[in-house]
């Protein structure tokens, strides 16, 4: 899997007061019409099942220039809180209140529809109920376990 080549995003929600945030590169669309797409977190992490208890999230399309919000939300730094990594970027809410990266390439703020344990990773289709759009500039992508530039 490491020569997939996945964009490089942020999934939010919020939930009674708790905010959480994830990198990820597994997320698509699944439709136009409804707007619908996909992410996937990893099920094995306890604190991942705020998004099925929210209903809710955002996912936060970075930029080339965003590495350092993609390391920390990545947990590549056990080390940082959630509210550390919150406070390194700007955020607002949209229609649901997940947190929505201002300055992402897009941002797509999402009301679950269904939450699905597959194997590994519970897998979160979201209708798209508000988009937020950031500058154009070259997207972050994952690739060979580096980050990359579109």
């Amino acid at each position: 899997m490491s020569r997939y080549a996945g964009h490089v995003q942020i999934v939010t929600t919020a939930h009674e007061g708790e905010r959480r945030g994830v990198t990820i590169t597994a997320a698509c669309s699944v439709s136009d019409n409804p707007p619908m797409l996909l992410a996937c977190v990893n099920a094995s992490n306890p604190k991942n099942a705020i998004f099925q208890k929210s209903g809710r999230f955002a996912l936060n399309t970075l930029a080339a220039d965003q590495i350092d919000l993609a390391n920390a939300f990545s947990g590549r730094d056990p080390a940082l809180s959630s509210q550390e990594r919150f406070a390194m970027g700007a955020w607002q809410e949209l229609v649901t209140g997940a947190p929505v990266l201002e300055g992402a390439l897009a941002a797509f703020d999402c009301r679950i529809v269904e939450a699905r344990v597959m194997a590994t990773h519970i897998v979160l289709i979201g209708e798209v109920m508000d988009i937020s759009f950031g500058d154009h500039k070259p997207a972050l992508l994952y690739m060979d376990r580096g980050y990359r530039a579109l």
